[in-house]
């Protein structure tokens, strides 16, 4: 969804700091000598409620601005290793420090690794969070050949473990296929529709400072296959942690999600 909390939380951290300020500055003299004989000098309501939030709004942009920002999965594209419903913490540090609401970089730590689990801006449409694995670096190349992923002419071995059904945001069942991915030393696990065509590609070149990304669920996942490549200015951190898992379905907190790392 394009629902901008940060620009909001943004505009309500500001405006609330300068009603502060200027209450301090130019109000906060004149009220006392204007009620310098009252027991309790009461503030106006916009002022006392903006001095009593400020903080709070400060400190909770800073902290999902720079270290931690909270996310929910609203889709199946990752399935299994994230499902609908999961609440996750987004490491806003790990590739990077942004400013926030420009998101310009202004210091370099590190960058995605293969088989990380990025969150980023839609390269399409930027007002959209998306979450995919990286599956390409810049300068990889690509191929996808009958449900088959190779990365630099190395085919990406798949363990087959079980029969397994996925499940979709709607509630939509479907049977699929479970195997274990080994990406290049990164094991997790994916889900194969047979009945579904195989979207193949070869031999794709991620340009420079792009990423190529893709859904665990191979079969239902909006992924670099149909929109194409993530730049690195697009990029909003790495997923770490499970910190809520509720499900639509049957209503009802999974319980055995909560604290499950993101790998």
């Amino acid at each position: 969804m394009n629902f901008n909390f940060e620009m909001i939380l943004f505009y309500a951290t500001v405006i609330s700091g300068l009603i502060a300020l200027f209450d301090i500055l130019f109000l906060a003299r004149r009220r006392q000598l204007a009620q310098k004989d009252a027991a309790e000098i009461k503030l106006p309501i916009i002022v006392d409620y903006a001095r009593s939030f400020f903080p709070v709004l400060l400190i909770v942009f800073l902290l999902r601005s720079f270290l931690f920002e909270p996310f929910r999965i609203p889709s199946g594209s990752l399935e299994p290793t994230l499902l609908t419903g999961d609440f996750i913490l987004v490491n806003k540090y790990d590739y990077g420090i942004r400013l926030p609401v420009v998101h310009t970089k202004i210091y370099t730590s590190g960058a995605p690794k293969r088989g990380d689990i990025m969150v980023f801006r839609w390269p399409p449409n930027p007002s959209y969070d998306f979450i995919k694995r990286v599956i390409g670096l810049p300068g990889d190349k690509i191929s996808y050949i009958n449900k088959e992923l190779y990365v630099n002419g190395q085919k990406i071995p798949q363990e087959y473990l079980k029969e397994s059904l996925a499940v979709n945001e709607t509630g939509s069942e479907w049977q699929a296929q479970e195997k274990q991915e080994d990406l290049l030393g990164v094991k997790h696990r994916i889900y194969i529709d047979t009945a579904k065509s195989s979207q193949d590609f070869h031999d794709i070149i991620v340009p420079k400072g792009m990423y190529f990304v893709m859904g665990d669920n191979r079969d239902d996942s909006a992924d670099s296959r149909y929109w194409g490549f993530v730049p690195d200015k697009n990029i909003v951190g790495k997923a770490v942690l499970v910190w809520l898992s509720w499900d639509g379905a049957k209503k009802n907190l999974r319980f055995n999600r909560m604290g499950k790392l993101i790998h």
